[in-house]
């Protein structure tokens, strides 16, 4: 029967956005395993069978508390879990076994008869290029501000100075990065072409025009419903303190929204935070995706049923 088929939650230890949807999934009762990657072993253990007469594969994942099987999955939702590192292993050890769990353990669960991901890993993989990502918002019809992507520094040096207004630079994905033991983020920042050395050659950098807005909108797009919210402050990187941020509900353009959701359709995603800024005139420039982004702080601000609505989702369970 569909009630007693589960919600597999692939998540970190500690992840409060995926407490708040496990927390509707109870509400609806659905059963649910939640698990991660980083703890097979003990805490994780999975196997399955192939045959060929008949044709088939019989599968579970089983943790301390839950055991689910992989033939009766109505959906999976991957939101950010770890992959272990067998740091107590030597280096050579450590990624021979490192990779044996993503092709073993990831292997199964992509070997599963067509559940609803939310969303596939390698979809996400494949939607976390920038440039990709830009190419594919302006054919869509969104504005996308001037970029340069390039290890050119006097491509670099003659984009700045030819763009009237200031130019950002923006890293191409985010890192872990530490400097002296500290956690480094990678924001948004100005750039003058007279910064621009030979440095640039090492790496592909993108740089961006800067957009004269007066907000920025993070949209959160969820199967059929779209949730957008107003980021009001005088930052230009909004994540560098939450603390300055005011939320509002925002209403967006009918074209802008269908330009979203034809987005994630084109990358087989059912789920994907959008960052876009608004200018003075009212009009939305496309900034990027996030295929796995951060959303649960803004249904704690606005009040708008983000977590249902991903309920709903992986409750439904269909492709």
């Amino acid at each position: 029967m569909a009630e007693e088929m589960p919600v597999l939650v692939a998540t970190e230890a500690d992840d409060p956005t995926a407490d708040m949807v496990i927390t509707e999934l109870n509400r609806r009762n659905v059963p649910v395993v939640r698990f991660n990657p980083a703890d097979i072993g003990a805490g994780l253990t999975v196997s399955a069978r192939f045959s060929t007469r008949p044709a088939s594969m019989a599968g579970r994942v089983r943790t301390p508390s839950r055991t689910a099987d992989l033939t009766r999955v109505r959906a999976v939702y991957w939101r950010r879990p770890e992959w272990p590192a067998f740091s107590h292993l030597k280096p050579d050890d450590a990624r021979f076994a490192a990779a044996q769990v993503r092709f073993g353990l990831g292997g199964l669960l992509y070997a599963m008869d067509c559940p609803l991901w939310v969303n596939h890993p390698q979809r996400i993989a494949a939607a976390d290029y920038k440039p990709a990502q830009l190419a594919l918002a302006q054919r869509l019809g969104l504005g996308v501000p001037a970029t340069l992507v390039t290890n050119d520094p006097d491509e670099a040096r003659e984009f700045i100075t030819g763009v009237r207004g200031d130019v950002l630079f923006k890293t191409l994905r985010w890192t872990p990065y530490t400097r002296d033991g500290v956690p480094v983020t990678g924001w948004a920042d100005p750039v003058s072409a007279e910064e621009i050395d030979e440095s640039v050659r090492v790496t592909p950098h993108l740089f961006q025009a800067r957009v004269n807005k007066v907000a920025d909108i993070r949209v959160l797009v969820v199967g059929r419903h779209t949730f957008a919210v107003r980021i009001e402050s005088d930052l230009l990187d909004w994540r560098k303190d939450y603390s300055a941020l005011t939320y509002s509900v925002e209403h967006l353009p009918d074209r802008v929204n269908k330009a979203l959701h034809l987005y994630l359709e084109f990358l087989g995603l059912v789920s994907g935070s959008f960052d876009l800024a608004v200018d003075p005139e009212g009009d939305y420039w496309w900034l990027e995706l996030n295929p796995n982004g951060q959303w649960g702080w803004l249904e704690t601000e606005t009040g708008l049923p983000m977590s249902a609505a991903f309920a709903d989702l992986l409750a439904q369970g269909e492709t």
